[in-house]
């Protein structure tokens, strides 16, 4: 098996030139030249050979094609759907701003002067909403993306599933005290027996978790073949779903002791939540998300062999139903009177958790309830996926931004020195 990131296997051209940008020494189409369009994936019938983008063939997260995949997920992997209910999605009141926004200048981490718009192709950007006190200001696609179509969100599922986790804490159906084998006996004598579900929430587990993309033995590569997220090969033993997967997993330190980033706590935390309730987690997001804010589409998740939804990062969703959850949250839970999400739970995520510095730049975070909480003027906090997804919410400027990316590098490092001081200078001008 090839020693590639299962998020991020970024194929890079040999030489630099006009078109190309460079990542940890090495070259890139940029952000135009890379256009699924311009590159002809998946056209024809069939497609030639050469522009197909498969499972079976392991390219499917390779760049440039994941630029075209990641708008087709449910071409490539067996999902379940979430389900958008009957009628139409929620209205958005509009207010163009468009050309005020794509002219806003702002300096990015690395001293460069930038424009908004040009920006946006400078981080891959594949689609971007920008909403003022519940009304659309900014809308914009590039690439394979379209209004309709759903786009990977990555690990901004996570934030997904953490707020859901948050509301059955605060509404008395789960205890964050209580351990994950009071509620999961098929993990007792197991590494999370003993964990708290806060401490699965908050990722503080002390879970051994490896993820190094260039050992094919690393937990981040067992954990995507158990799912199916990546293909096995035939002489490759192992666990062959996430529950069996989650079974064979060692402690190497204390819980709650240090925060770790891990998806292994999301899909424990999912399988709680399922457990208790009786439902999914997609049965779930749909009945208290997905219907009540009236998105426009249906959402979907990965499965793995045994029907269990990827919680951590299986969803799919277009631009505009993530902008709703987004305005969700800055309202507080509220939804056009109805409070779909106690205010208490948005309020104790706001509180933030554990601290640590950005990767990319020395900017204080915390985490709580699989969200980021970012200490800045906005008093904003967001959820992050791999390839620069990202769902903003900044309550002192009243702003929402959504926006799915397909960048080359998977981590935040690599686009959030563009990223964040842009969308800072966004808040600061719809401030004023």
């Amino acid at each position: 098996m090839r020693g590639i990131d299962m998020f991020n296997p970024a194929t890079p051209v040999k030489t630099q030139s006009a078109n190309t940008r460079e990542f940890k020494g090495r070259c890139y189409l940029d952000g135009r030249t890379s256009d699924p369009s311009e590159q002809g994936w998946m056209c024809g019938s069939p497609p030639p050979v050469e522009k197909r983008v498969t499972f079976e063939s392991d390219n499917f997260l390779e760049f440039p094609q994941l630029r075209w995949s990641l708008s087709h997920m449910r071409e490539l992997l067996p999902t379940v759907n979430v389900w958008r209910g009957r009628g139409g999605g929620s209205h958005f009141e509009s207010e163009d701003k468009a050309p005020e926004i794509d002219s806003l200048e702002f300096t990015d981490l690395d001293g460069c002067e930038r424009r908004f718009d040009e920006a946006l192709y400078e981080t891959y950007t594949d689609g971007i909403i920008v909403m003022h006190r519940g009304r659309i200001v900014y809308e914009r696609y590039f690439g394979a993306l379209e209004r309709h179509l759903p786009h990977a969100c990555h690990s901004v599922t996570k934030s997904y599933a953490g707020t859901l986790a948050a509301t059955l804490v605060q509404e008395g159906t789960l205890e964050e005290t209580k351990t994950v084998g009071y509620y999961l006996p098929e993990l007792r004598g197991t590494a999370f027996e003993d964990a708290t579900f806060r401490q699965v929430m908050d990722m503080r587990s002390g879970v051994s978790f490896t993820v190094d993309y260039d050992d094919p033995y690393s937990g981040i590569w067992e954990f995507s073949r158990a799912c199916g997220w990546r293909p096995r090969t035939k002489d490759l033993d192992g666990p062959r779903t996430i529950s069996d997967y989650l079974r064979t997993m060692s402690c190497e330190g204390g819980h709650g002791e240090a925060f770790a980033y891990k998806i292994v706590d999301t899909e424990v935390m999912s399988w709680v939540m399922a457990r208790v309730t009786g439902q999914s987690f997609a049965q779930i997001l749909e009945e208290r998300i997905w219907r009540p804010i009236g998105c426009e589409e249906d959402g979907y998740l990965f499965v793995d062999p045994a029907g269990m939804t990827v919680s951590g990062a299986g969803l799919s969703c277009t631009l505009r139903d993530l902008a709703r959850f987004g305005e969700l949250i800055r309202r507080e839970g509220d939804w056009n009177g109805k409070q779909l999400i106690p205010a208490t739970a948005v309020h104790d995520i706001r509180s933030g958790g554990y601290s640590k510095s950005d990767v990319s730049h020395p900017r204080e975070l915390s985490y709580r309830s699989q969200w980021w909480v970012t200490n800045n003027e906005v008093d904003s906090f967001e959820a992050r996926g791999l390839q620069g997804q990202r769902l903003h919410i900044a309550p002192k400027a009243e702003m929402v931004v959504a926006r799915f990316a397909s960048h080359p590098i998977g981590e935040s490092s690599a686009n959030e020195p563009i990223t964040g001081p842009q969308i800072l200078a966004l808040a600061r001008t719809l401030c004023g």
